[in-house]
């Protein structure tokens, strides 16, 4: 009983901690930095402000309404998996993956249900700010998330000789996320990677 107690109470300092993080970056970009603002860490690492109606790294391939109402389905089903998972002595790395998942998806989902309600959208190149409960830029549900770690690794021109790709700029890893899709892909990484076989286990069960 007392692991089960402790491991609770881990997993919602761990959400708390990482939510609350996610937040505090979103925020300090969003009112810090005007739209599409990039400032240069290093050759390889830009902070890039951008906003995205989609899912993680800035995809999109569903409407809003529907994204957003999947996110808050699936974080209830996989907090109510964890929960119910930790009665039955849990191990703490599977657990802590978990938590990671819950958190950023819940992380995100703050930006999509309430941003729009609590933030301005002013031109480039004036800033956003907070402003009185509905009347922001967007309706509950329609806020957009804020994404603004930008990794261009490797670039590179392709060769004119080659087809189809010959004179394209080529970026590995183009994709700008935020802390919160940091988390969920970590998340799952190590699920895949650490906890396979309990994934497939749990699986055939069902």
């Amino acid at each position: 009983m007392r692991r089960e107690r402790v491991q609770t109470i881990v997993a919602i300092l761990l959400i708390i901690g990482i939510i609350a993080i996610d937040q505090v970056i979103k925020v300090a970009v969003k009112t810090g930095m005007y739209l599409h603002q990039a400032i240069h860490v290093t050759d390889w690492f830009y902070l890039l402000f951008t906003e995205n109606n989609g899912m993680a790294f800035g995809w999109e391939f569903f409407d809003k309404l529907l994204l957003t109402s999947f996110r808050i389905i699936f974080v209830v089903l996989i907090a109510f998996y964890m929960f119910r998972s930790i009665r039955k002595n849990i191990p703490w790395g599977y657990l802590i993956c978990l938590s990671m998942i819950v958190a950023g998806a819940a992380g995100n989902i703050i930006d999509c249900v309430f941003y729009g309600m609590i933030f301005n959208n002013p031109p480039a190149p004036m800033v956003a700010e907070l402003v009185p409960y509905g009347s922001g830029y967007g309706t509950l549900l329609h806020g957009r998330v804020v994404d603004m770690f930008y990794f261009p690794l490797v670039e590179w021109d392709w060769p004119m000789w080659m087809p189809w790709l010959g004179g394209e700029h080529f970026i590995f890893f183009s994709p700008i996320f935020n802390f919160a899709d940091a988390a969920i892909s970590c998340g799952i990484v190590a699920l895949l990677l650490i906890y396979r076989n309990r994934l497939t286990i749990e699986h055939e069960k069902k």
